[in-house]
């Protein structure tokens, strides 16, 4: 694995009152200064070009915890070296995406300062916003080391076993908290389904998307490319939940409750198994 770091440069939306504006705010309900907290909206978030803006910063943000790890050190995560260059290159066009969406709320962003010089009044402050949105939105990423400096090794071995040791640590914790991360997101896929199984108290099929189940797909293909091999037991009940839904057709689970009760309840003895994982972890990590 490697460790990698994202970054965003972001245009704030949003400033708190300044201190006469505050001594206002106070006067206004009868209320003492250091006792208030109060900001004010500088943009309208829900205009269709700034959307666009988020929309690249959400989704960069999906696909970077989709291919990655937790790992303790913040701002962190774990990637699978053989695929830095793939996870570069898709960053690359994040970045390229953002550019051209910040380039059309360049187009607009003067009508949107007036709009919220109409909205905020007497709150409204020029200075509070940037004569051009270049450098407001940015992408950053970098491949940091998390190992001990080598040259500690030459100038103090001591010192640079604590650091080998310090590492160490990082990365059994990163191996627990990948296991809780699986975890929880098969129990969390496993509840959802379950629940949609069980049918409404009039005996009808409860409403339920594609997505309760296609999402497995999606889960045992990222446990594919992430798993580090740390847990046998969760590799198994992985294996129990694939065999369960595989080939499933969502449709077929809403036409015949004889293969929703046995969906069901195959999938309840993975849970339950699941449960009893997080249940032994304290003593699994002690034995490690």
């Amino acid at each position: 694995m490697a460790a990698m770091k994202l970054t965003f440069h972001w245009l704030g939306t949003r400033k708190s009152l300044n201190a006469e504006q505050m001594s206002r705010a106070a006067d206004t309900f009868d209320a003492e200064r250091k006792f208030l907290s109060a900001g004010k909206k500088l943009f309208d978030t829900g205009d269709p070009d700034f959307r666009r803006v988020t929309a690249v910063k959400s989704q960069a943000t999906t696909f970077y915890k989709s291919v990655s790890l937790p790992f303790p050190e913040p701002g962190f995560r774990l990637i699978r070296q053989d695929r830095v260059d793939t996870i570069h290159e898709r960053m690359q066009s994040f970045r390229e995406e953002l550019a051209v969406a910040v380039s059309q709320l360049e187009t607009r962003f003067t009508e949107l300062t007036h709009e919220a010089s109409d909205r905020l009044g007497d709150l409204f402050d020029p200075s509070d916003y940037p004569t051009s949105l270049s450098g407001s939105f940015e992408i950053e990423w970098s491949f940091p080391t998390v190992e001990a400096p080598e040259y500690l090794r030459r100038l103090n071995p001591e010192l640079y076993q604590q650091e080998c040791g310090r590492v160490r640590a990082q990365f059994e914790e990163a191996v627990r908290l990948a296991e809780t991360t699986f975890v929880e997101e098969l129990s969390k896929l496993i509840d959802h389904l379950a629940e949609r199984l069980s049918g409404s108290t009039d005996g009808k099929v409860k409403v339920f998307r594609d997505t309760a189940v296609t999402n497995f797909t999606e889960f045992f293909d990222r446990f594919a490319s992430l798993n580090i091999g740390s847990s046998s037991e969760l590799e198994n009940l992985v294996d129990r939940a694939r065999s369960v839904v595989s080939g499933v057709d969502p449709q077929a689970l809403r036409a015949r409750a004889d293969l929703r009760n046995r969906i069901s309840g195959q999938l309840s003895s993975v849970q339950a198994s699941l449960d009893g994982l997080m249940v032994d972890r304290p003593r699994r990590n002690i034995i490690r």
